[in-house]
């Protein structure tokens, strides 16, 4: 990475670099190794001071969120109980287990060899012709796209190492298996290979007043099934107005290095030139799904465009923020998200005195 950095022709000079480290290093009292995460050694970034540090950006969510009601977001079966019940749109589920325990509908399977669960597979397949793949994502833990497989009707019939592989996970922990989403037309004219999703922070304030804060688009730039950054995928900011797309992208510097895109290298759509399809009803949808969860104050949304629209994946309560720094070029920087420094600030000063 630091070769990239000394190669790369738009940034700063070493001096400069050097001398911003040293700056933020006394600001923060901690080694800003968010500085090259951030791409804060471009030329064209000049407001370091807006981008959150490491340690410091960690503390934040946490303080807005009861630890208490936090199982209802992390518990993916949770999840889906909770929120379908207020006629959220999600992925059907159609099988989970408990390791060798598993429920399809109302029955109940004891799986005890790869054969039982090949049958099972079977099963489900059978019931549900009219899907030619599922998802199978870890009940917990399943973040940054690990602990997630894809299995298409024809891998299942054709590719048994693949189901072997995959029963060798899963009978030891808890899954869901969900109907893979087809998503909508435009979002495959960026990028077919994998479910793009987004992610949108809501933050409910002191008044009762919930709003959306920022927003970005996750997007794989390879045939992966998942589009995390971490997986070698790239995140685009959304400009929640709008809809639209901001003009850079963000892929992951230990994987592609530290060029910034303009366009989605494989399928060449210029990512200014593109808007998210049904996105007042993205934040419609987030913001009454955070409405059933005040305790939560300060959620990650992440949904899927559908082909008749917004489909509801997953709320963290406990959740990174560096895309939301880089989409937003320094989350210091932008209003909704000041509002929640702002109570930060106050009732740390009040606990103070």
């Amino acid at each position: 990475m630091f070769v990239e950095i000394i190669k790369d022709p738009e940034r700063k000079s070493l001096f400069r670099i050097i001398y911003e480290l040293f700056f933020l290093c006394c600001i923060y009292r901690e080694l800003p190794t968010h500085y090259f995460g951030r791409y804060l050694f471009k030329k064209n970034t000049t407001n370091i001071r807006e981008f959150l540090p490491n340690r410091f950006s960690e503390k934040i969510v946490p303080f807005f969120n009861d630890k208490k009601f936090k199982e209802v977001l992390d518990n993916k079966l949770y999840f889906d109980l909770y929120y379908r019940q207020f006629n959220i749109r999600m992925p059907e589920i159609l099988m989970y287990n408990h390791k060798n325990v598993f429920i399809v509908g109302t029955d109940r399977y004891e799986v005890n060899s790869l054969n039982d669960f090949t049958g099972l597979l079977d099963v489900v397949f059978d019931k549900n012709p009219l899907h030619n793949s599922i998802f199978i994502k870890k009940n917990y833990a399943s973040s940054g796209g690990s602990n997630i497989f894809k299995l298409s009707r024809n891998q299942f019939k054709e590719a048994p190492e693949i189901i072997d592989r995959i029963y060798s996970e899963i009978i030891k922990s808890e899954f869901l298996f969900q109907v893979a989403i087809k998503q909508h037309h435009k979002l495959d004219e960026l990028n077919s290979s994998c479910l793009n999703t987004i992610r949108i922070d809501t933050f409910l304030d002191q008044e009762g007043k919930i709003e959306v804060i920022s927003g970005f688009l996750r997007m794989s730039l390879n045939d992966l099934h998942i589009d995390n950054i971490s997986a070698g995928g790239c995140m685009v900011g959304i400009d929640v107005q709008t809809g639209k797309l901001k003009n850079v992208g963000f892929p992951n510097i230990r994987t592609h290095g530290v060029k910034l895109l303009y366009e989605h290298p494989v399928t060449r759509v210029k990512f200014e030139d593109f808007t998210i399809p049904f996105f007042s009803q993205v934040k419609d949808l987030v913001i009454k799904s955070a409405c059933y969860t005040p305790e939560l104050r300060l959620i990650g949304w992440d949904v899927a465009i559908g082909e008749s629209g917004p489909v509801l994946i997953e709320g963290n309560s406990d959740y990174g923020l560096t895309g939301n720094d880089l989409s937003e070029g320094g989350y210091l920087a932008n209003i909704r998200f000041k509002k929640v420094m702002d109570e930060m600030k106050h009732k740390h000063k009040s606990n103070n005195r």
